[in-house]
C-alpha cells in the first residue's frame, strides 16, 4: 500500500513537471486598496454603458471579461474567445468561445450571452455598430459569427477595447433583474466578483479562484474614492491605501523622497488638447486659422509637462498617442508668445480678445490652469470652468459647450478610432468637421490594403495639423504610486492603460 502510494505521488509529480496536470495555484489572500481620483459611478459597472472613455475599464478589468482585450504584451489578446477567423473578403468574423468559462453566478458563458451583450450595447459607438454590422449569429453555443456590410479594418479594435460591445454579461441574469438591478449588483465573468458598493466611499470586490487566465493572488480589492490628491497621498503614506492614481508633480516629488513609497509613471493612452468648438462659426474668432495657430504657439507644453508630470509625458503634438497604430508624427509646435501675439494682430486682435469659458474636467484642472495662464499672457482672455466628471462627460456627449474645451481621451484604440470619435463627421464628440478630411476618412474605412490605408490616415492627420483644428498639449505619463506592501501594482503592465491591470496579476509582498 505504501509503495503504491509513493508510486502514485511520483507519477503525479512527473505529470506536473511534464505539463500533464496543472499545479494547484495558491489560494488568494490579503487585501489591496486603491485610492481613486474620482467618485465611482454605477454606470461603469455595466459594459453596455461605456461612452468611449477609459474610466469604466478601471472596473471592467476586474468585474467583467471580453471576447478579445488588451493584455500585457498584446493589444488584441484572446480572452473569452480562444480564437477567431476573418473571411478573406473582410465581411465575416467568427469566434470560438473558450471552454469552461463561467459567470460569477455559475452560469456558463455561451454564444447567446455574446449576442445579447452586443445587441444590448448602447454606448458611444452603438450607432457605428448598427450602421456597419448586418447580423450577429450563434451557429452553436460555442461559436459566434458577426457579419459586416462592408470591410471594416477596425472592427476588432472597436469590439475589443474602444467600446464595451465585446465585454460579456449574463443574458439570463440581466433579463431577470433588469438594467437597474444589474447596476446595483453586477455579475460578470472577470477575475473578481462584486461584494458591495457605497456611493462616494468605496467598492469592494473578491477574487474568483476559477478565473480562466490564472487564479488571482489577492483575495480582496477595495477601491476608495479620494478625489483630493493631497488626501490620497496622505492615505498612501499612512498605509491606508496601497496604490494611488493621479499624483501631481509636487506630490510625485515628495513620494519619490518618501521611504517605502514608489512613483510609477507610465505612458498612457491619455492625450490632452484644446478643442476650438466654435471654429465652424463664421462669427467666432476661432473661425480664423490664425487665431487657432496663435493659441497653439501660446502654450508652453514642456513647462506644463515638467510642472504636472515631472517631464515624463511625451510631446506628440497630436490628439493621437504616439504608440497607437497608424500614428503620424506632426512637426514640433514651438512655444512662441511673440508669434502668438503677431498672429492675433494679423487676425484683427492687436489687443487680444475675450474668449469666454474654457471648460474642463475638474480632475484635469492642473493641466488647464497653466494653459489659461499661457493664453492670458498672449492676449487670449479666458475663464476656466471646471466641472465634476459626470457633468463634463454629459456635456461633451451632448456637445453643449462653447468657446474652448480641454478635451482628453484615454480610450484604447488606434489612429482611426481616435479620429472617428473626435474629428470625422458624426463622431461621438465632434462639434464640426471638414469635407476633405471626411472624404479621406470614408475612403480609408473600407481599405484592406494596410499600406494604402496608412498613407490615407497620415494625410488626414497632416490636414488636422495644417488646419490647426486643435491645440494638442501632450501624451500623458500617468503618475501612479504604490506603498511598501505591494510587489506588483499592475501599473503600466497593459500598454497605454492608465490604471492597474490585469487585476489577477497584482501581488502583495507577503504572498
Amino acid at each position: 500500500m505504501t509503495c503504491s502510494r509513493g508510486l502514485s505521488t511520483a507519477l503525479f509529480v512527473l505529470m506536473i513537471l511534464t505539463g500533464g496536470v496543472r499545479p494547484l495555484a495558491a489560494a488568494p489572500a490579503g487585501q489591496m486598496t486603491w485610492g481613486i481620483h474620482i467618485s465611482l459611478a454605477p454606470t461603469w459597472f455595466d459594459p453596455a454603458e461605456t461612452t468611449g472613455i477609459v474610466t469604466p475599464f478601471m472596473l471592467m478589468y476586474a468585474l467583467h471579461d471580453a471576447m478579445v482585450k488588451p493584455l500585457p504584451g498584446s493589444s488584441l489578446a484572446p480572452s473569452l474567445a480562444e480564437s477567431w477567423t476573418v473571411a478573406p473578403d473582410g465581411l465575416t468574423y467568427e469566434f470560438v468561445l473558450r471552454k469552461g468559462t463561467r459567470f460569477h453566478n455559475g452560469d456558463p458563458v455561451t454564444a447567446e450571452d455574446v449576442k445579447f451583450s452586443f445587441d444590448r450595447y448602447r454606448g458611444a459607438a452603438s450607432k457605428t455598430f448598427k450602421e456597419r454590422v448586418t447580423a450577429i449569429e450563434t451557429p452553436d453555443p460555442a461559436r459566434v459569427r458577426i457579419s459586416l456590410k462592408q470591410p471594416w479594418p477596425d472592427f476588432l479594435t472597436f469590439y475589443s477595447s474602444a467600446t464595451g460591445a465585446g465585454w460579456i454579461v449574463p443574458k439570463k441574469y440581466v433579463e431577470k433583474v433588469g438594467d437597474d438591478g444589474f447596476r446595483k449588483h453586477p455579475i460578470g465573468a472577470g477575475p473578481y466578483r462584486f461584494v458591495s458598493f457605497t456611493p462616494g466611499v468605496e467598492l469592494v470586490l473578491e477574487a474568483v479562484e476559477q478565473y480562466w487566465r490564472k487564479t488571482p493572488q489577492v483575495k480582496r480589492l477595495v477601491f476608495k474614492a479620494i478625489p483630493d490628491p493631497s488626501t490620497r497621498f496622505a492615505a498612501l503614506k499612512r498605509g491606508e491605501i496601497d496604490v494611488s492614481y493621479w499624483m501631481t508633480a509636487s506630490l510625485g516629488e515628495e513620494l519619490r523622497r518618501t521611504a517605502g513609497l514608489t512613483l510609477k509613471p507610465a505612458i498612457a493612452n491619455n492625450t490632452y488638447w484644446v478643442y476650438f468648438v466654435d471654429q465652424w462659426d463664421p462669427k467666432s474668432p476661432w473661425h480664423d486659422r490664425r487665431v487657432r495657430l496663435a493659441a497653439n504657439h501660446a502654450i508652453d507644453r514642456q513647462g506644463i509637462n515638467q510642472a504636472e508630470t515631472l517631464g515624463f509625458s511625451r510631446m506628440t503634438y497630436s490628439l493621437i498617442p504616439g504608440h497607437f497604430e497608424l500614428f503620424w508624427q506632426p512637426p514640433v509646435i514651438l512655444h512662441d508668445r511673440a508669434r502668438a501675439k503677431q498672429l492675433l494682430a494679423e487676425a484683427g486682435y492687436p489687443n487680444g480678445f475675450d474668449a469666454g469659458d474654457f471648460t474642463c474636467d475638474a480632475v484635469h484642472a492642473g493641466i488647464a490652469e497653466p494653459v489659461v495662464n499661457d493664453f492670458q499672457a498672449a492676449g487670449i482672455r479666458v475663464k476656466l470652468r471646471p466641472l465634476e466628471r459626470a457633468a463634463y462627460n454629459k456635456g461633451q456627449v451632448e456637445k453643449k459647450f462653447k468657446n474652448l474645451v480641454l478635451s482628453a481621451s484615454a480610450a484604447f484604440g488606434n489612429a482611426p478610432t481616435r479620429i472617428e470619435a473626435f474629428v470625422a463627421a458624426g463622431g461621438a464628440y465632434v462639434y464640426g468637421s471638414y469635407p476633405d478630411i471626411d472624404g479621406l476618412f470614408r475612403e480609408q474605412g473600407a481599405e484592406l490594403d494596410k499600406k494604402k490605408r496608412e498613407v490615407t490616415l497620415h494625410q488626414i492627420q497632416q490636414l488636422i495639423h495644417e488646419k490647426a483644428m486643435f491645440a494638442p498639449i501632450f501624451n500623458l505619463a500617468a503618475m501612479g504610486g504604490f506603498g511598501p506592501r505591494v510587489e506588483e501594482s499592475g501599473l503600466g503592465l497593459i500598454t497605454g492603460f492608465p490604471f492597474s491591470g490585469p487585476y489577477e496579476d497584482v501581488k502583495l509582498k507577503d504572498r
